[in-house]
């Protein structure tokens, strides 16, 4: 059974930074594309990061770019979501995806991911 467990979330003022974690319980992880969506309340899931198999194609949503930076350690089937100079915008419930995505329309598409963790909260505050 596929498990995907978020961690790291929190309530930090404006400014600050968050780092998030996933770790999943998959095999071959190594071999799966990760991404980090978010849902505000009252808004739909948006994708905001994705890093392909390798580590070496990553993707950031315009709304994060130069702020946020995803990685991933495939020796401890982990993957990460560095967040810096933290907005008020930026208050949402992270979620971690998994999924074998081709292409980079695919990478940012809800579609694309068969399996999804919880979630932690994220919460800026000005």
């Amino acid at each position: 059974q596929v498990q995907l467990v978020e961690s790291g979330g929190g309530s930090v003022q404006a400014g600050e930074s968050l780092r998030l974690s996933c770790l999943a319980s998959i095999s071959n992880f190594a071999l799966h594309s990760v991404a980090w969506f978010r849902q505000a309340p009252g808004r739909e899931r948006a994708f905001v990061a994705g890093i392909a198999w390798r580590g070496g194609v990553t993707l950031h949503a315009d709304p994060v770019k130069g702020r946020f930076t995803i990685s991933r350690d495939n020796t401890k089937n982990t993957a990460f979501l560095e967040m810096d100079s933290l907005k008020p915008e930026d208050t949402a419930v992270y979620y971690c995806a998994v999924g074998l995505p081709i292409g980079s329309t695919a990478m940012r598409s809800i579609k694309a991911y068969p399996f999804w963790g919880r979630g932690t909260q994220v919460t800026v505050s000005s």
